[in-house]
This record gives C-alpha cells, sequence and structure tokens, in this order.
C-alpha cells in the first residue's frame, strides 16, 4: 500500500520546504522503502520554462524535457533517481486537462465545478505518479504557505485524500521560528497562527518541522505541542547546519523517520544512512580548498545575491570537490563587468577555474566572451555549459579563426558570420511566438570521440545528457573551427549536432550544449565536473 506525505509551509517562503522533503525521503530510503517526490507549485503556468530565472529560480529539466521547479533537482540529488513529468503539478496544468476533459465529454455532461473536480484532478496525478514510480512513499510538496488563496485547492485535495484513505495520509508542516535580535528569544505565535490557519483547511499536521537560525529548544518545543495538538516527539528541529548534505542527519536525531513510520504503523526494513553518513563526514573533515568563479547574470537581484539561478551549478561543483578532495570557494561574477571594464578581467587570475552556465539573450553576452578568451590565453581551466560552449565557439571563430563579424544569431538576428544559428524547427516556433515548452528539451545520446578530454571523463563513447536550447554550433562553419584546432569531442547520432568541443594543449577548456549539472548526484558526481575540478586544483 503507498502511504502519502504532504509537506506544507508556515509563516514564510524559502526556509527549506524542498529539501525537507528531499531529506524525509532520503531517510526512508535508508530505512529500507522506495519513494518518489511530487512538486505542487500553485501558479497558473504550464510549467516553469517560461520564467525569469532571478524571480523564480533555475528552472530544472527532467529526462523527458519537463520544464520544472528547482525542488525537483534537490528530489533528484537526494533520493538518486530521475523524476518525469508526473512528478510535478502546476495549477495551469490542472486547469488545462480538466478544461480538456470537459470539451471530450469526459465528465459526461455534469456540471464541471472548482470543487470537487479540480481537487479529483489533483489526487489522480498524485495517485499516478505513485503507481507509475511503484512507490511505498510518495512525498507531496505544496509550494508556498499555509494562507496563500492559490493554495487552497491543493490543500483541499490534500484534505479529501486524508478523509477516503486516513491510515495513508500523513502531513508535515515546515514552519519558521524566528528570533528577534531586539528580542532575543524564539518565538513560536507565527507557528501556532501558521497551524490554525492550516485547521481551517481541515488540515491538522501530524508533525513539526521547526526551522530556525537555531535548535528548538524544551519550552519552545513545549509550547507548540500544547497550542499545536501534537505530541512532544512531533516537534522536530530543524537549525540552520553547514549543509544541506546535513539534512537528513540532523532530522534523525530527533527520529524523524521512526515516527513517520509509527505513524503509519510500520517497520523499518534496511539499514540507517550509512553511506550518505560517511559521505557527509569525508566533507566535514576536507582542507584543502579550490577557488572557482561563476561568470553569469542571474545572481544581482537589487542589493541581494541569489544562488538559485544556478542551484544546479554550484551542487555540482561542490560534488565534484569533495570527490577530489577539496572544499569549493566559489565566487559570483557579473558578466556586464567584463563589458564595461576589460581590465577586470586580470582578476580571473586568481580563480583555479572558471565556469560560463547557461543563459539567454544579449545582455553580459560580451563580457562572457571576453572572459572566456582571457581564459584560453591564460590556460585558466574553463567550463562551459550550453550558452557557455555557444560564446566559447564564437570567441573561437572570432580570435582564433579570424572570423571578426561571427556570433550568435539569438545575439544578432541578422547575423553576417553566424556560427552559432538558430535550430531550422526552433526558427518557425519563435515567428509563431509558440515559446513555453518548444526548446531542445531533455535527454538527447551524445558520441564521444575517444582519445579526447570528454572521453577520459565519461570512460565510454555513448552517453545521455539533458538539454534546455534553441541555438547550435552552426554545422557550415564546422570543418574552418576544426581545422584552426577544436576539436568536437562530442556529437549527437541522429541529427550531428555538436554537444560537446574542446581545446587540446589545454588545461581544461571544454563546453557543452547539454546541462551536465542536472545529473549529478552527492553520492555520484558528474564526470565532467570532476574532470574540470581535478585540473583547476593543478592550476
Amino acid at each position: 500500500m503507498t502511504r502519502y506525505i504532504f509537506i506544507i509551509g508556515g509563516v514564510m517562503s524559502g526556509v527549506g520546504k524542498g529539501v525537507a522533503t528531499a531529506s524525509i525521503g532520503k531517510i526512508l530510503q535508508g530505512k529500507g522503502f522506495s519513494v518518489t517526490a511530487i512538486k505542487i507549485d500553485p501558479y497558473v503556468n504550464v510549467d516553469a520554462g517560461t520564467m525569469n530565472p532571478i524571480e523564480h529560480g533555475e528552472i530544472f529539466v527532467t529526462d523527458d524535457g519537463t520544464e520544472c521547479d528547482q525542488d525537483l533537482g534537490n528530489y533528484e540529488r537526494f533520493l538518486e533517481r530521475s523524476l518525469s513529468s508526473d512528478n510535478y503539478i502546476t495549477t495551469g496544468r490542472v486547469y488545462e486537462a480538466v478544461i480538456h476533459k470537459e470539451r471530450n465529454l469526459e465528465y459526461e455532461g455534469k456540471c464541471v465545478e472548482v470543487v470537487p473536480h479540480i481537487p479529483e484532478e489533483v489526487i489522480s496525478r498524485i495517485k499516478r505518479a505513485g503507481q507509475k514510480d511503484k512507490a511505498d512513499f510518495v512525498l507531496i510538496e505544496i509550494g508556498g504557505t499555509v494562507g496563500e488563496y492559490q493554495n487552497m485547492l491543493f490543500l483541499e485535495a490534500a484534505r479529501m485524500m486524508k478523509s477516503s484513505i486516513p491510515e495513508s495520509v500523513l502531513f508535515v508542516l515546515v514552519s519558521y521560528l524566528p528570533v528577534p535580535h531586539m528580542i532575543g528569544e524564539m518565538k513560536t505565535k507565527p507557528t501556532q497562527t501558521a497551524v490554525r490557519t492550516l485547521n481551517t483547511a481541515g488540515i491538522q499536521p501530524d508533525i513539526i518541522i521547526a526551522r530556525s537560525e537555531l535548535p528548538v529548544d524544551e519550552p519552545r518545543k513545549n509550547k507548540l505541542s500544547l497550542f499545536c495538538n501534537l505530541n512532544l516527539a512531533d516537534i522536530i528541529s530543524a537549525p540552520d547546519v553547514e549543509s544541506i548534505y546535513d539534512i537528513p542527519i540532523n532530522f534523525e536525531q530527533d527520529k524523524l523517520g521512526d515516527r513517520i513510520l509509527e505513524k503509519f504503523g510500520i517497520k523499518r526494513k534496511g539499514q540507517d544512512l550509512r553511506e550518505w553518513r560517511r559521505l557527509v563526514a569525508k566533507m566535514h573533515g576536507l582542507k584543502k580548498t579550490v577557488r572557482i568563479g561563476i561568470v553569469g547574470k542571474y545572481f544581482q537581484t537589487g542589493n541581494f545575491t541569489l544562488m538559485d539561478s544556478y542551484i544546479s551549478v554550484l551542487e555540482a561543483i561542490k560534488h565534484a570537490s569533495w570527490a577530489n578532495g577539496c572544499i569549493p570557494e566559489i565566487t559570483w561574477l557579473s558578466a556586464e563587468q567584463y563589458t564595461r571594464s576589460p581590465k577586470a578581467l586580470e582578476a580571473l587570475q586568481e580563480f583555479d577555474g572558471i565556469i560560463v552556465p547557461g543563459g539567454f539573450g544579449s545582455r553580459g553576452a560580451e563580457g562572457k566572451i571576453r572572459a572566456i578568451q582571457f581564459c584560453r590565453e591564460n590556460k585558466i581551466p574553463f567550463f562551459g555549459l550550453c550558452l557557455g560552449l555557444q560564446l566559447a565557439v564564437v570567441e573561437f571563430a572570432r580570435n582564433v579563426c579570424d572570423l571578426k563579424d561571427a556570433t550568435s544569431r539569438e545575439l544578432k538576428a541578422r547575423a553576417k558570420i553566424p556560427v552559432i544559428d538558430v535550430m531550422p524547427e526552433q526558427e518557425v516556433l519563435l515567428k509563431e511566438k509558440k515559446y513555453g515548452g518548444t526548446m531542445r528539451l531533455g535527454a538527447y545520446d551524445c558520441i564521444i570521440q575517444k582519445g579526447t578530454k570528454a572521453f577520459t571523463a565519461y570512460q565510454k563513447t555513448k552517453i545521455s545528457e539533458r538539454h534546455r536550447h534553441r541555438y547550435e554550433l552552426n554545422n557550415e562553419y564546422r570543418d574552418e573551427l576544426e581545422e584552426a584546432g577544436m576539436i568536437m569531442s562530442g556529437v549527437n547520432p541522429d541529427r550531428n549536432l555538436v554537444e560537446i568541443a574542446e581545446l587540446p594543449n589545454h588545461p581544461f577548456f571544454l563546453g557543452t550544449q547539454f546541462h551536465p549539472e542536472f545529473k549529478s548526484h552527492p553520492m555520484n558526481p558528474h564526470p565532467l565536473f570532476v574532470e574540470f575540478i581535478k585540473a583547476s586544483l593543478k592550476k
């Protein structure tokens, strides 16, 4: 019998529902159960693909090409399994499906209403994901916080499931306990209010994960137990930790996994997180550092730095660094500063390696090209991801092949020398303004050339990686690029599209058209990132 655990947020967003969900899943895996996870996002967008990464954070891509919330990346990294479209629900998707069914008379002429038909569609999707993944546990994270109007229908779906299968549904509230500096005391009232608001939706939390900058002490636990109608053992302390990978171990200090199994009336079947604990212990014992600079444009929002835009890149760097026995020191480098001030490039010498990640549009592109040129000429390990590959090709064409007008059609629509060009089918879609869910998305095969850095990393000739792009290396210029020394070390066999380009006689100068960061796990770091960090350490 499949069990369902809903993870709901209280007080404020951004306190870690996603990693809490992933951590609960990891704990249950450690006890011998199969787990899958679903993210519910309350926005009307059908998917995350059309959202601004500065506002929304990274758009994660699954093997089947679903553009989704970054939390699915956390689920995959913790659970070490590939998820799909079935693991992602939005308001837009649900309404779209219900309207489609109504148009097809699938409701047999009934008056289709928001309640119960919208919650029923949500429930059917939740159950379908559990059946597809053959999961003992389905974890369902409801985005946002309790009390938001957008969440009401999803909370109603959760309530209906609890009503129909009470022995199989559990509710976990992840809520924040602030410690105002002018008071100096941890306050429980906001969480008490969140619980009462959840009660108005017909839901009583079974467990509270009490997020705070400090561990939750006994007096605060007693207050939450009394006023929120929970057992003391069901208040789980969740203080700030050094790494998200500490969280499952931290939860287990309060025996979260055993409490969940006890409430469902089932016993553990396996051992507890032994490999995970070894990884975390190794991570905390490392002393050697490697300095990595990320040249991007999606991390500045007002006076604040937003790391979520490149979260998978960050985690992939960490995984690869730990595998190489070091800790990464990551610095954000604004691409636009190199456009305004070329002299600023000299500071790149301070880094052991430079990454240019994915992105869209012309803003900051010339600054990235200058940074790439500096890395190539000064033998600084360079790793380009998607747009990073495309701009590396533009830089090489301009400064090595002497094609001074070389550019990308994305940067200049009427380019004279488009070494990066829009894919033919994408050109049609762009003209028709069909933007949502229409890029080259998901997993595609790539054949690796032996004797290259790419082959050294993968140690095999056929791989599969995830994509998200509309523009590609223009094969009309491929011979010229290769004659000048660029190696096309990875090619898609079906369409002869260049997937990996690299330079010999350089410590590490490699770009990928795909996004390798999406397939990196802490227990299984991505081989290209491992090779990049290895080269960076040598610098």
